[in-house]
């Protein structure tokens, strides 16, 4: 317990630092934020036409309101917890870099329902954007984070998801 909670920690510290350095915001981060921005334009454009995206930012083009997918609101930092919990338990390569690739999916499409709401929560709301901004989807996300993290456990352990069985670990 101890190598992993030290091995987590030492990659938290690694992968925050390695995302905050400008060439990967400049090249990975600004740009994957971007994309993030296109993606849930696309998926409302078919429902409310008055959506634009530019850069990072979501817009309405009739009431102008507007979101900006700021550093902590793309899912990077709740996929790099992950990254450093599945990559700290002992397991083989294989299973990891599928949890990886899986967590990332789940992480990032929750994040797009919670970009999403907040810009019509927003446009509706401003007090009530603030708290479900602030409070509900953070705590969402990392709860994302964990439940990803123990489905992989379980799989690890060789117990079917939700068979009510629990397995030392």
């Amino acid at each position: 317990m101890n190598r992993f909670i030290l091995t987590f920690m030492f990659l938290l510290v690694a992968l925050f630092t390695l995302e905050m350095l400008m060439p990967v915001q400049t090249h990975v981060i600004v740009p994957f934020t971007e994309i993030l921005a296109r993606i849930s334009m696309a998926l409302v454009l078919p429902f409310d036409d008055s959506v634009i995206a530019y850069g990072k930012v979501l817009q309405f083009t009739d009431t102008g309101f507007a979101v900006s997918i700021e550093a902590g609101c793309n899912g990077v930092e709740a996929t790099i917890v992950l990254i450093a919990a599945v990559v700290a338990f002992p397991a083989p390569w294989k299973a990891r870099i599928a949890a990886i690739a899986l967590g990332f999916g789940a992480v990032q499409s929750l994040n797009i329902v919670r970009i999403i709401s907040l810009f019509y929560l927003g446009d509706w709301n401003a007090d009530i954007f603030e708290f479900v901004h602030k409070f509900v989807w953070p705590t969402l996300i990392m709860l994302d984070v964990l439940v990803v993290f123990i489905l992989y456990l379980r799989y690890l352990n060789g117990s079917p998801a939700g068979d009510g069985n629990a397995h030392a670990a």
